[in-house]
């Protein structure tokens, strides 16, 4: 639980709410084999949808690998210690930006279509791309929590073998890889600290 000062009164969302999305959620490192189903991966997706992103761009790209054949070829690409886990989550999330994605801009911002050319001419586009998509992955979590699952989010992966295993044929680059299920036994680490209001934060 926080250490925050009693501050019930200025938030929207119930205790409860607060404690699933942020307080009480940890990172599982650990899943039981209840399945995922199509339609929790919807309503993880439909929220997904709606956080910000610059010039409305949704860089975001998703892979869900489900399937022991999938996890098969997923699992080379993990490291050592992410390895088991990720082939025992009931799903396990290839989150990605896509390298193309000023390709939507007429689509996803009308009013603004001539964007497209200028970040399609533009060499920094990827960064632009990879921060937005970044951003989205954020909601991701969240967004898995708040259908009562847990999201085990990794960094530790060959981000070159993934993309050539499951992103060949489409110019996307993976960013993060997200165990998602139920937490099993022992799913969870002790949990640490975190800085203080006073520590993160200065005044001008």
């Amino acid at each position: 639980m926080s250490d925050a000062p009693a501050l019930d009164d200025h938030y929207a969302l119930d205790a409860a709410a607060r404690e699933l999305l942020f307080t009480e959620a940890r990172s599982a490192n650990a899943f039981t084999d209840e399945p995922v189903g199509d339609e929790q991966l919807r309503a993880i997706v439909e929220l997904v949808r709606w956080p910000p992103t610059a010039a409305n761009t949704n860089p975001l790209r998703i892979v869900f690998v489900r399937t022991p054949e999938g996890k098969q070829r997923l699992a080379p690409h993990m490291n050592e210690g992410n390895r088991a886990k990720t082939v025992a989550a009931p799903v396990t999330a290839l989150l990605a930006f896509d390298r193309e994605f000023y390709e939507r801009i007429p689509q996803l911002f009308p009013d603004k279509a001539g964007m497209r050319d200028a970040l399609a001419d533009n060499p920094n586009s990827d960064e632009m791309a990879r921060f937005n998509a970044a951003l989205q992955a954020g909601y991701f979590i969240l967004a898995v929590r708040s259908v009562g699952l847990a999201a085990g989010p990794m960094a530790g992966f060959d981000a070159d073998g993934i993309e050539r295993e499951f992103f060949a044929d489409r110019n996307e680059q993976p960013i993060l890889v997200v165990n998602i299920g139920k937490p099993g036994p022992d799913a969870w680490f002790p949990r640490l600290p975190r800085l203080s209001y006073e520590e993160l934060v200065r005044e001008v």
